[in-house]
Protein backbone atom coordinates (compact mmCIF):
# COMPACT_ATOMS: atom_id res chain seq x y z
CA UNK A 1 0.00 0.00 0.00
CA UNK A 2 1.55 3.47 -0.87
CA UNK A 3 2.51 5.74 1.96
CA UNK A 4 0.46 9.04 1.56
CA UNK A 5 2.59 11.88 2.87
CA UNK A 6 1.72 13.36 5.88
CA UNK A 7 3.91 16.30 5.85
CA UNK A 8 7.33 17.89 4.62
CA UNK A 9 9.63 15.52 5.09
CA UNK A 10 11.72 17.34 7.17
CA UNK A 11 8.78 18.04 9.73
CA UNK A 12 8.86 15.64 12.71
CA UNK A 13 6.55 15.12 15.78
CA UNK A 14 8.41 14.05 18.39
CA UNK A 15 6.85 12.51 21.75
CA UNK A 16 8.97 11.71 24.12
CA UNK A 17 8.40 8.86 26.54
CA UNK A 18 9.02 8.07 30.26
CA UNK A 19 11.47 5.78 29.39
CA UNK A 20 13.37 8.04 27.71
CA UNK A 21 12.36 7.06 24.02
CA UNK A 22 11.62 9.33 21.55
CA UNK A 23 8.56 8.31 19.32
CA UNK A 24 7.83 10.41 15.88
CA UNK A 25 4.13 10.14 15.52
CA UNK A 26 4.63 10.79 11.65
CA UNK A 27 7.40 7.99 10.76
CA UNK A 28 6.60 5.58 14.10
CA UNK A 29 9.18 2.46 14.51
CA UNK A 30 8.29 -0.60 16.47
CA UNK A 31 11.08 0.50 19.11
CA UNK A 32 10.16 3.60 20.02
CA UNK A 33 8.93 3.09 23.26
CA UNK A 34 8.76 0.78 25.92
CA UNK A 35 5.75 -1.87 26.67
CA UNK A 36 5.39 0.60 30.03
CA UNK A 37 5.24 3.48 28.49
CA UNK A 38 2.31 2.01 25.93
CA UNK A 39 0.56 0.73 29.23
CA UNK A 40 0.80 4.22 30.92
CA UNK A 41 -0.05 6.16 27.65
CA UNK A 42 -3.41 3.59 27.13
CA UNK A 43 -4.06 4.34 31.00
CA UNK A 44 -4.05 8.69 30.16
CA UNK A 45 -6.53 7.84 27.17
CA UNK A 46 -9.90 8.00 27.61
CA UNK A 47 -12.90 7.07 25.58
CA UNK A 48 -15.69 8.40 25.33
CA UNK A 49 -14.49 12.06 24.86
CA UNK A 50 -13.33 11.42 28.28
CA UNK A 51 -17.11 12.25 29.97
CA UNK A 52 -18.11 9.65 32.15
CA UNK A 53 -21.05 9.63 35.01
CA UNK A 54 -17.83 8.67 37.36
CA UNK A 55 -15.98 10.25 39.37
CA UNK A 56 -13.34 9.38 36.66
CA UNK A 57 -13.46 8.66 33.07
CA UNK A 58 -13.00 5.27 31.44
CA UNK A 59 -9.37 4.56 29.93
CA UNK A 60 -8.54 2.53 26.99
CA UNK A 61 -6.42 0.59 28.48
CA UNK A 62 -9.10 -0.23 30.62
CA UNK A 63 -12.00 -0.96 27.54
CA UNK A 64 -9.02 -3.17 25.89
CA UNK A 65 -8.78 -5.76 28.73
CA UNK A 66 -12.57 -6.03 28.66
CA UNK A 67 -12.38 -6.50 24.56
CA UNK A 68 -9.97 -9.17 25.37
CA UNK A 69 -11.76 -10.85 28.15
CA UNK A 70 -14.87 -10.98 26.20
CA UNK A 71 -13.23 -12.90 23.54
CA UNK A 72 -12.09 -15.02 26.48
CA UNK A 73 -15.15 -15.39 27.67
CA UNK A 74 -16.78 -16.22 24.48
CA UNK A 75 -14.08 -18.71 23.50
CA UNK A 76 -14.97 -20.76 26.89
CA UNK A 77 -18.28 -21.25 26.52
CA UNK A 78 -17.91 -23.33 23.42
CA UNK A 79 -14.85 -25.36 25.22
CA UNK A 80 -12.19 -23.72 22.92
CA UNK A 81 -9.22 -22.05 24.22
CA UNK A 82 -7.88 -18.87 22.99
CA UNK A 83 -4.83 -18.02 21.68
CA UNK A 84 -2.50 -15.88 23.35
CA UNK A 85 -1.46 -14.35 20.22
CA UNK A 86 -5.41 -13.49 19.19
CA UNK A 87 -5.23 -12.11 23.07
CA UNK A 88 -2.81 -10.46 22.67
CA UNK A 89 -3.78 -8.60 19.88
CA UNK A 90 -7.22 -8.09 21.46
CA UNK A 91 -5.26 -6.10 24.14
CA UNK A 92 -4.03 -3.97 21.42
CA UNK A 93 -6.16 -3.06 19.62
CA UNK A 94 -6.36 0.46 20.09
CA UNK A 95 -2.55 0.34 21.20
CA UNK A 96 -1.96 3.59 18.59
CA UNK A 97 -4.45 5.61 20.73
CA UNK A 98 -2.10 5.51 23.49
CA UNK A 99 0.84 6.32 21.38
CA UNK A 100 -0.53 9.23 19.76
CA UNK A 101 -2.89 10.31 23.51
CA UNK A 102 -5.81 10.62 21.37
CA UNK A 103 -9.40 8.34 21.35
CA UNK A 104 -11.28 9.92 18.50
CA UNK A 105 -14.68 9.60 18.54
CA UNK A 106 -15.29 7.38 15.82
CA UNK A 107 -18.21 9.11 13.74
CA UNK A 108 -15.39 12.01 13.55
CA UNK A 109 -12.89 10.65 11.96
CA UNK A 110 -13.94 10.62 8.31
CA UNK A 111 -13.88 14.55 9.04
CA UNK A 112 -10.12 14.22 10.14
CA UNK A 113 -9.46 13.24 6.80
CA UNK A 114 -7.24 10.74 5.03
CA UNK A 115 -3.79 12.08 6.40
CA UNK A 116 -5.57 11.18 10.21
CA UNK A 117 -6.27 7.63 8.74
CA UNK A 118 -2.82 7.42 7.24
CA UNK A 119 -1.14 8.29 10.88
CA UNK A 120 -3.26 6.59 13.05
CA UNK A 121 -2.34 2.91 10.33
CA UNK A 122 1.14 4.10 10.55
CA UNK A 123 1.19 3.57 14.51
CA UNK A 124 -0.75 0.42 14.03
CA UNK A 125 1.21 -1.10 11.77
CA UNK A 126 4.71 -0.33 14.49
CA UNK A 127 2.37 -2.28 17.02
CA UNK A 128 1.38 -4.96 15.00
CA UNK A 129 5.66 -5.23 13.84
CA UNK A 130 6.93 -4.70 17.66
CA UNK A 131 4.24 -7.92 18.80
CA UNK A 132 4.36 -9.84 16.08
CA UNK A 133 0.69 -9.71 15.51
CA UNK A 134 -0.39 -11.30 12.53
CA UNK A 135 -3.18 -9.39 10.31
CA UNK A 136 -6.63 -9.24 10.87
CA UNK A 137 -8.26 -12.04 8.87
CA UNK A 138 -12.17 -11.44 7.63
CA UNK A 139 -13.73 -13.49 10.35
CA UNK A 140 -11.23 -12.45 12.84
CA UNK A 141 -11.77 -9.40 12.42
CA UNK A 142 -15.84 -9.42 12.61
CA UNK A 143 -15.68 -11.46 16.09
CA UNK A 144 -13.57 -8.74 17.83
CA UNK A 145 -15.82 -5.88 16.13
CA UNK A 146 -18.26 -7.77 17.61
CA UNK A 147 -16.55 -7.65 21.13
CA UNK A 148 -15.63 -4.16 20.77
CA UNK A 149 -18.76 -3.04 19.74
CA UNK A 150 -20.40 -5.11 23.11
CA UNK A 151 -18.17 -3.26 25.35
CA UNK A 152 -18.72 0.19 23.83
CA UNK A 153 -22.36 -0.14 24.38
CA UNK A 154 -21.82 -1.84 27.80
CA UNK A 155 -19.94 1.47 28.32
CA UNK A 156 -22.09 3.64 27.13
CA UNK A 157 -25.45 2.42 29.82
CA UNK A 158 -23.03 1.87 32.89
CA UNK A 159 -19.92 4.49 32.76
CA UNK A 160 -21.51 7.37 30.17
CA UNK A 161 -25.22 6.96 31.03
CA UNK A 162 -26.56 6.53 28.21
CA UNK A 163 -29.94 4.71 28.44
CA UNK A 164 -30.69 1.28 26.14
CA UNK A 165 -32.86 3.13 24.21
CA UNK A 166 -30.33 6.06 22.96
CA UNK A 167 -27.95 3.48 22.29
CA UNK A 168 -29.77 1.87 19.99
CA UNK A 169 -31.40 4.96 18.32
CA UNK A 170 -28.72 7.78 18.96
CA UNK A 171 -25.81 5.45 19.07
CA UNK A 172 -26.91 3.35 16.70
CA UNK A 173 -24.84 0.61 18.21
CA UNK A 174 -27.12 -2.81 17.44
CA UNK A 175 -25.50 -4.38 20.34
CA UNK A 176 -26.94 -5.24 23.88
CA UNK A 177 -25.41 -3.51 26.57
CA UNK A 178 -24.00 -6.76 29.12
CA UNK A 179 -25.82 -6.63 32.28
CA UNK A 180 -22.85 -7.75 34.70
CA UNK A 181 -18.97 -6.48 33.95
CA UNK A 182 -16.72 -8.85 32.12
CA UNK A 183 -13.46 -7.74 34.47
CA UNK A 184 -15.37 -7.87 37.92
CA UNK A 185 -15.02 -11.53 38.54
CA UNK A 186 -11.03 -11.05 37.76
CA UNK A 187 -10.41 -7.38 39.60
CA UNK A 188 -12.97 -7.58 41.95
CA UNK A 189 -14.47 -3.41 42.88
CA UNK A 190 -18.00 -2.11 42.02
CA UNK A 191 -19.18 -3.08 38.58
CA UNK A 192 -17.79 -0.94 35.78
CA UNK A 193 -16.04 1.89 38.12
CA UNK A 194 -13.60 3.63 35.56
CA UNK A 195 -9.99 2.58 37.29
CA UNK A 196 -7.29 5.39 37.99
CA UNK A 197 -4.67 5.86 35.71
CA UNK A 198 -2.12 4.21 37.90
CA UNK A 199 -3.97 0.84 38.39
CA UNK A 200 -5.11 1.20 34.58
CA UNK A 201 -1.27 0.99 33.68
CA UNK A 202 -0.24 -1.70 36.07
CA UNK A 203 -3.29 -4.27 35.58
CA UNK A 204 -2.76 -3.44 31.06
CA UNK A 205 1.30 -3.65 31.71
CA UNK A 206 0.61 -7.40 33.61
CA UNK A 207 -1.70 -8.19 30.94
CA UNK A 208 1.08 -7.75 28.36
CA UNK A 209 4.00 -9.04 29.96
CA UNK A 210 1.93 -11.97 30.60
CA UNK A 211 0.63 -12.70 27.26
CA UNK A 212 3.99 -11.79 25.53
CA UNK A 213 5.75 -14.82 27.68
CA UNK A 214 3.06 -16.94 26.54
CA UNK A 215 3.65 -15.86 22.91
CA UNK A 216 7.05 -16.81 23.09
CA UNK A 217 6.09 -20.76 24.38
CA UNK A 218 5.53 -22.94 21.13
CA UNK A 219 3.94 -25.20 23.29
CA UNK A 220 0.79 -21.99 24.58
CA UNK A 221 0.33 -21.51 20.77
CA UNK A 222 -2.47 -23.09 18.20
CA UNK A 223 -1.95 -23.76 14.84
CA UNK A 224 -4.37 -22.59 13.08
CA UNK A 225 -6.81 -19.13 14.29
Amino acid sequence: MQRIPLMGADVRAWVRMPSGKRLDLLDPTPFDWEDADLALGLARTYRWGGHSAWPLPLSVAQHSITVMQLRRMWATEKDERLDPLIELRELLHDAEEGLLGFDCISVLKPFLGERFRELSRRLEQAVFRRYGLPDWTTREHSIHKRADRVAAASEAVHVVGWSREEVRSTLKIRYEPLPDDPLKPLYGGEAWEPWPPGLACERFLAELERLGTLVQRPETRQSDF
